[in-house]
């Protein structure tokens, strides 16, 4: 059976590659598209794929007017959760590729999906190396009590940090919170030089020409650190397969998961 997917941010970055890979697959469909720039024109025109024959619509609310079975939803936070909850009471399961919302807006998001029995998969970053990337930071928080994230993006990036880092920083929240030698109420100076705390991590972030996107988190043990770090490269690639197997992984339950691992074996 064909899995209806209904792309928001469909001629982006990251959503133009998702599309042309899911007109390469016999399972899942676009059966609708979300691009203000590109609205009320036909999608596979737009990204010279004529296997894309769905239409583009300036709005998700537009969208969602056609059924579909999934909402795969790569836009801005600022609409983001406004089209994930629309989404959800219109019956279709979501996958939330959008990085910049809150463990708040996450928390509004799982009750709405609980009420309408449908599955929400939040995933800060597709790409598997950054799954198996806070899978290890996991296993190394349990045994080592300190740790700051650092989070690299270009200089054009908005959010901060990004939905990487704020993935990283609620993971290692279920294990513990870093521990601070020195509180940061008891730091001499200017205390916002620390970074912010984030869900029990101090967290970094640096914004600068010449970063794509990159995390890295250095563990500190006395005379030793471990430093875990993914550099993602100038494509999109790399996170295609895992926004594909989040499609076909969003409806196997219900309420929120976050993270791609959450529907993957890695035990």
């Amino acid at each position: 059976m064909t899995i209806r997917v209904c792309l928001a941010g469909a001629t982006g970055w990251a959503g133009s590659a998702l599309a042309r890979a899911i007109a390469q697959t016999n399972d899942i469909a676009v059966v609708a598209a979300v691009s203000r720039t590109h609205a009320r024109r036909n999608l596979g025109d737009v990204l010279d794929e004529p296997r894309l024959t769905c239409p583009i619509y300036a709005t998700a609310q537009e969208a969602l007017a056609d059924p579909c079975d999934v909402f795969f939803d790569y836009t801005k936070p600022k609409v983001a959760k406004a089209n994930v909850v629309t989404a959800l009471q219109r019956g279709a399961h979501v996958v939330v590729g959008t990085s910049g919302l809150t463990d708040a807006d996450y928390a509004e998001i799982a009750v709405v999906a609980e009420q309408n029995k449908r599955g929400v998969l939040a995933v800060g970053n597709f790409a598997l190396a950054v799954v198996l990337m806070q899978k290890f930071a996991e296993i190394a928080a349990k045994y080592i009590p300190q740790w700051e994230i650092i989070d690299y993006a270009s200089d054009a990036k908005k959010d901060a940090p990004s939905g990487t880092v704020r993935e990283l920083a609620f993971r290692l929240s279920r294990v513990r919170a870093s521990e601070l030698t020195v509180p940061l109420e008891q730091t001499q100076g200017i205390v916002e030089t620390r970074g912010a705390r984030v869900a029990g991590s101090q967290v970094h972030s640096i914004r600068l020409t010449g970063y794509t996107i990159s995390a890295e988190i250095i563990f500190g043990m006395p005379d030793q650190k471990l430093t875990i770090r993914h550099d993602a490269g100038s494509s999109a690639q790399p996170y295609v397969d895992g926004a594909l197997l989040a499609i076909r992984k969003v409806n196997t339950f219900v309420g929120l998961r976050r993270g791609l691992d959450s529907v993957l074996d890695l035990e």
